[in-house]
């Protein structure tokens, strides 16, 4: 085999082509940061879903280049070997996503399948191939971006109302009013800014013209650059949202996610960040992960059980006092990772068997 020389940078790729939601490439950049860490004079390179937000890299001064792969993952590729033609073929090491080795997504996702098939074509690691996380590895490194810009609007709480996945997912614009009231009523002097794309977030036309007319009187910050929208988040002290990716770029420019858990994914991205995951009682079913989530009938559209109506009205105060501790900054990560855990396995029944992380950090604490 190949051996480095002393004097050269280690060239070290991050293979990590899965699905378009924003959270997957931050999950990408956190492995690049630790396989960085390991060791000095590295070179790390990322490659991308080209349908993902490629431009965080741009935000990661330890990313040498990305590669943005213009390539199917639902659907089956006949030209993957073309598609991948960009992508340099040595490196020294290479770290996949190591999903690639999961049987049911490689059936569920023929496009990931066929993309890994033309890597493993492609791609020459001279010293070693293994997976995104392991070998030369820091795990638990605080993944921070820094961004071109600052923000000046003054907004304390961010809120991003809906991500990309299917609506039901989502609390539904009358179930945010409430929650917004909520907060307005506790925090007067907290000013609010609504962050999304529309478009890509899972808002029927008019609702967020609805929310914009909050007597909180949000400012409006939807569709602006993806910078600056990071930015509005960053300069606030708490970022309001269900599970979206975008909570995990949130944790990237260090501010708390006041999480309002449920539907089909727990959180498991944490970036020496506090944070508050609400997670309903058990009269709302929560937590399929690939199973499609059970859904009920709402006036505006069926909901999952635990983004229903219902569902806030029950965990209002517990939201509010959540956002109060970390508009505060009272609450330390040490005890937001404590409590949110407890928190997770009392949702599995007291199992942990479906509990997982990135980079493992529930195996301490459950």
């Amino acid at each position: 085999m190949a051996r480095i020389a002393s004097c050269a940078a280690v060239r070290l790729l991050v293979n990590f082509f899965y699905a378009h939601p924003v959270g997957h490439a931050v999950e990408a950049l956190h492995y690049a940061l630790g396989h960085h860490a390991a060791g000095p004079g590295r070179e790390v390179s990322v490659a991308l879903n080209a349908a993902t937000a490629v431009r965080l890299a741009q935000f990661c001064p330890f990313v040498k280049e990305v590669y943005a792969i213009d390539h199917p993952f639902l659907e089956p590729c006949g030209d993957s070997a073309a598609r991948l033609a960009a992508l340099p073929r040595e490196w020294d090491w290479i770290y996949d996503d190591g999903r690639r080795y999961q049987d049911f997504q490689l059936e569920a996702f023929p496009g990931m399948r066929d993309y890994y098939a033309a890597s493993d074509v492609r791609l020459q690691a001279l010293v070693r191939r293994s997976v995104a996380g392991y070998g030369d590895y820091v795990p638990h490194t605080a993944l921070r971006f820094r961004l071109p810009v600052a923000s000046s609007l003054g907004a304390r709480i961010a809120v991003m109302p809906a991500g990309s996945s299917e609506r039901s997912l989502y609390p539904s614009a009358g179930s945010w009013e409430l929650i917004l009231d909520a907060l307005t009523d506790a925090f007067p002097d907290a000013p609010i800014a609504l962050v999304g794309k529309t478009g890509s977030t899972a808002l029927e036309p008019g609702e967020r013209e609805r929310l914009l007319a909050h007597r909180s009187r949000p400012l409006d910050v939807f569709d602006v650059d993806l910078a600056e929208q990071l930015a509005v988040v960053e300069a606030a002290d708490v970022f309001v949202a269900p599970h979206t990716g975008f909570g995990l770029a949130a944790l990237a420019v260090g501010t708390p996610w006041l999480a309002l858990s449920g539907g089909r994914w727990f959180e498991y991205f944490f970036n020496h960040v506090p944070f508050r995951s609400v997670i309903p009682s058990d009269r709302y079913p929560v937590f399929s992960q690939f199973v499609p989530a059970e859904v009920v009938a709402e006036e505006d559209g069926p909901r999952t059980p635990s983004m229903t109506r219902a569902r806030f009205e029950e965990d209002l105060d517990r939201i509010v006092a959540a956002a109060g501790e970390l508009l505060a900054g009272s609450l330390s990560y040490e005890q937001a990772l404590s409590d949110y855990f407890r928190d997770l396995v009392a949702a599995h029944d007291g199992e942990t068997a479906g509990i997982w992380s990135i980079d493992g950090i529930h195996a301490g604490y459950v």
